[in-house]
Formats: C-alpha cells, structure tokens, sequence
C-alpha cells in the first residue's frame, strides 16, 4: 500500500505543527563537498525527529530505510522505505526526487509531489559525513527535521556520538531523537 505522495509533500512543506528542534538564526554549517556519485545507495535511519510522515496517529515507521540513485539529468531518485508497527506490518514507500542546490552538492531540494504542484519541496542538508561515506548527518536548516543515517542498520556507538556532537554544535536539539527500531542485519 502505498501513502499517497501528494500528502507527503504537503506534510514536508507545511511549516504549521512541525516543532521547530533549531533556535538559531543562521543557516547551520553543511559538508564543504559531498560526492553524490559516493553518497548514493542505501542507508538505515538510525534517529530521526518525530514528524507526520513517519509517526501517525495510525502507526509508526519501524525499518526505515532512504535509496538515492543519480539520475543521467543530474538529479538524484529517492526511495523512502518503512515498515509500518502494525500487526500486518505493512511497507509504505514513497518516491521522490532530489535536486542539488549549489555547487558543493551538500544542499538538496527533494520533492515527493507531481511536478506540476508547486512549492512542494523539502531542504535537505548534509550537514555531516563520516570521511567513508559509511554515516550522516542530514537535516533542515529550519530546525524541524533532523536524521542520523548509517550504512548499516545499527551504528558503531563513537560514530552516533560524533555525529550527535555535530548537530548540537550546529545548534539542533538532540534530546528529541527518536532512534528508530531496524531489523538485524542479515
């Protein structure tokens, strides 16, 4: 089943409801250069700050997972995954498409809706990467999004810390994280 793509978008974009975890002014600082050719594939949501997209009133994103795949136009596919908490344990997918915005390739627009609805995209920020592309950081510089993403579906404990140092030095709460539940890795 399938979460409708339009309804996604707004909740992306809407500003009213979503808490604002950022209380600085000031953009916070990204990556200086992220390698989209290096950072596409798989990765496990390991935290995230609660949102409606992924924690409703119905269920909750358990097996969270994002794919993003360069595209020959330059722009990037994105493949949201969960596993709803329910008892049938439904997936929800939604796709999507990134775009870069500036030159370092740390700054994305991404966009769930049809192309023809305007204002539907959502910042997405690196603002963190381990050297190895194996964790990230990633965000909104507004505050009301935040995600720690791995490679792999548990994070080494030092890599979280670090990463969880980077957001508080870029002025976003850590206290809301919610650590998302991932299945053993196979």
């Amino acid at each position: 089943m399938r979460t409708p793509v339009l309804l996604i978008a707004l909740m992306l974009t809407a500003c009213s409801g979503q808490p604002d975890y950022r209380a600085e002014n000031q953009p916070p600082e990204t990556v200086p250069h992220v390698d989209i050719e290096r950072y596409q594939g798989l990765w496990y949501e390991i935290a995230r700050y609660p949102n409606r997209f992924e924690d409703t009133p119905d269920y909750i994103c358990t097996a969270v997972t994002a794919e993003y795949a360069l595209r020959e136009d330059g722009r990037i596919d994105v493949i949201n995954t969960c596993r709803k908490d329910t008892p049938e344990g439904e997936v929800d997918v939604a796709n999507g498409v990134a775009r870069v915005v500036g030159g370092n390739g740390a700054k994305l627009k991404v966009k769930f809706a049809p192309a023809w609805v305007p204002f539907a995209s959502g910042d997405y920020w690196v603002l963190d990467l381990t050297e190895d592309y194996s964790a990230a950081l990633v965000g909104s510089p507004d505050g009301k999004y935040l995600w720690l993403l791995s490679r792999t579906p548990i994070i080494p404990a030092e890599t979280g810390r670090r990463l969880m140092e980077a957001a508080r030095a870029r002025g976003y709460q850590t206290d809301p994280l919610q650590f998302t539940l991932q299945p053993p890795a196979r």
